[in-house]
């Protein structure tokens, strides 16, 4: 960045002033907490979130220093919750990448299984799983729950790439069949009660840390959409 481009000192310093009044309002509404959804806590918490990354940004362009705060990325930020307070059902959307890394044994795993369930003519399902991707992915998607994929994805020649799982509030649960046809279209960011992201992205970063030792700001590896979320697994 060019000189003339540069925060000024005295910028800095009042980013370094509106973190510690966002600190104070944080703790104050914190103190005065009604319950593990207060509205309060929430955008006293995103205030803070965003106060700090702009001191971070600023110390960093003004001084080359940086502090030792995790800010999350602002292209995984959600806006404020919207939902409602007190929610009487929840959606989960979830989405994991695979790759077919192992085709033939992909292929094995799909014939395998379709010989098992009766399935032994060459002609039909199983000849078709042991030389087709699509059939081999319908009959072993077709036979297990994807938690067990997921947890077995080796297995059948599959290799992991990115995940999502959003958690969703709702009033009441939506009629049966309803959104069948379009399971993810009326998704509602401002109702994302927490969010949990995975992606080898992250650990990359880490990496590039750990090599460069300059500070440099990361994403988390777990997308939080709500601070009550737990950031350390899911």
């Amino acid at each position: 960045m060019s000189d003339a481009a540069q925060p000024t000192a005295a910028e800095v310093r009042a980013a370094a002033e509106a973190v510690k009044a966002a600190l104070d309002r944080h703790l104050a509404a914190v103190e005065r907490r009604t319950g593990d959804d207060d509205k309060a806590v929430y955008e006293a918490f995103n205030a803070l979130a965003a106060a700090a990354e702009e001191y971070d940004e600023l110390l960093y362009d003004r001084y080359d220093e940086v502090t030792p705060f995790e800010i999350p990325g602002a292209d995984g930020a959600l806006p404020p919750y919207a939902g409602p307070d007190e929610p009487h059902a929840l959606s989960l959307l979830i989405r994991r990448d695979y790759a077919v890394a192992e085709p033939q044994r992909l292929f094995a795993q799909a014939r395998r299984v379709a010989e098992l369930d009766g399935e032994g003519d060459p002609t039909g399902t199983a000849g078709r799983a042991g030389v087709s991707p699509l059939a081999a992915l319908g009959v072993l998607f077709g036979e297990y729950e994807p938690d067990e994929i997921a947890s077995r994805h080796k297995e059948f020649g599959l290799e992991e790439g990115d995940s999502t799982l959003w958690v969703t509030a709702a009033e009441e649960l939506p009629e049966p069949g309803e959104w069948l046809n379009a399971p993810f279209e009326h998704a509602d960011p401002e109702r994302i009660v927490c969010r949990f992201d995975v992606s080898s992205v992250f650990d990359e970063h880490e990496d590039d840390d750990e090599d460069d030792h300059a500070g440099e700001r990361d994403g988390n590896r777990f997308g939080v959409g709500a601070p009550a979320a737990a950031a350390d697994g899911s």
